[in-house]
């Protein structure tokens, strides 16, 4: 049996961010746990023809073995420090999903990456405004993080709203490689940083 050597894992910050944030209007963000592969997929195959135009990773029916791979892998990457996977559900249904958030740490030393969907029933409620917000704060609270970023194509309206009514500053428009059908090919980078810095 062969053993490839595994590259050492780098955690974004010392701390973490909480496990569950309440918020308004009876909705909840929770880190992924294993029990939530289930509702997960239910909720991504329910939402594909939603998610298909934006999400490169929406373009087949997830498998329930790939939805726990997933939620596996959440959980792994939330031990190591390197990405902070959240479902958002409805505090009257324990264990639902109406959508799927995270803070990521792909972009870099001191930032993290918030990425986001809702399910198509619940768009048009603040609700991934009010969990990006949430999100925007846990993030910002942690040692080591000085910034935290929205990326989305320019043509997705929907998306670019909520860093705007957070606050957040457009920064930069870069060329992006078309990843899913609606995309433009143009990304916004939208970033915010603590007060005063």
């Amino acid at each position: 049996m062969s053993h490839v050597a595994q590259e050492p894992v780098t955690p974004v910050s010392t701390g973490r961010p909480p496990e569950v944030l309440p918020l308004a209007g009876g909705v909840s963000l929770r880190r992924r746990a294993v029990g939530d592969a289930q509702q997960l997929n239910a909720a991504v195959r329910a939402n594909l023809e939603h998610l298909r135009p934006w999400m490169p990773w929406a373009k087949l029916e997830p498998t329930l073995e790939q939805s726990e791979a997933m939620v596996e892998a959440g959980i792994v990457s939330w031990d190591q420090g390197t990405d902070f996977m959240y479902l958002i559900g409805l505090d009257a249904v324990p264990g639902s999903v109406i959508g799927a958030f995270g803070l990521h740490g792909r972009i870099g030393a001191g930032a993290l990456e918030i990425g986001y969907w809702v399910d198509a029933a619940h768009n048009g409620r603040g609700i991934a405004t009010e969990c990006a917000r949430a999100l925007t704060e846990a993030a910002l609270a942690l040692p080591g993080i000085e910034r935290v970023e929205i990326h989305c194509d320019e043509a997705n309206g929907a998306s670019a709203a909520v860093p705007r009514k957070l606050g957040y500053r457009l920064d930069r428009v870069i060329d992006s490689a078309i990843t899913a059908p609606s995309e433009s090919g143009r990304k916004l980078i939208w970033i915010t940083e603590p007060a005063g810095v």
